[in-house]
């Protein structure tokens, strides 16, 4: 790891495949770590699927120890089961890195979209080109990890940003005591 560089993990939340990636910034450069895919069997019960993805997602952080977090948001589908799911799965997400210590940033689909591509309505095979191209070691075999590694990156692009506005929110609650 160069010096000054933050490792973030990027993670994309789902049940049946929770896409990860891992990328280290200096705050100029990106550079690729690692990525991977966590699974849950879909016969086993919910709550031993959460487990799964649960368990992986700390797996992975305590094997690539990385410094912060970044979500991605939950969308609203037509399905509400489908979307509850999902919104247990993101728990999971959620909790993992927070319970390791990491400050936990959400960022919604779109977001992402227009970090890594340009614009908020970008299609996969345009994000997984543009990760291609950003992260030119990048190993990802699926979707799932090219949009954890979207996250990551648009994490690294924001981050100074989110820690300004934070710090200013602060100052404002301190000056109006």
């Amino acid at each position: 790891m160069r010096p000054n560089s933050i490792r973030i993990i990027g993670i994309d939340p789902g049940l049946r495949r929770t896409g990860w990636g891992v990328v280290e910034s200096d705050g100029v450069r990106l550079s690729y770590v690692a990525s991977g895919l966590i699974t849950s069997a879909a016969g086993e019960e919910l709550a031993h699927r959460l487990r799964e993805l649960f368990e992986g997602i700390s797996s992975v952080i305590a094997s690539l120890r990385p410094h912060e977090a970044a979500v991605e948001e939950t969308f609203v589908n037509e399905n509400p089961r489908a979307t509850l799911k999902l919104g247990q799965a993101r728990g999971m997400a959620l909790l993992a890195p927070a319970l390791n210590g990491l400050r936990v940033a959400e960022y919604p689909p779109n977001l992402v979209k227009k970090s890594v591509v340009g614009t908020g309505h970008a299609e996969k095979h345009q994000i997984q080109a543009m990760i291609a191209f950003l992260l030119p070691r990048a190993k990802f075999e699926s979707a799932d990890e090219a949009d954890a590694l979207a996250i990551a990156i648009c994490h690294a692009n924001h981050r100074q940003a989110r820690r300004i506005e934070a710090l200013g929110i602060r100052q404002q609650a301190a000056g109006s005591r």
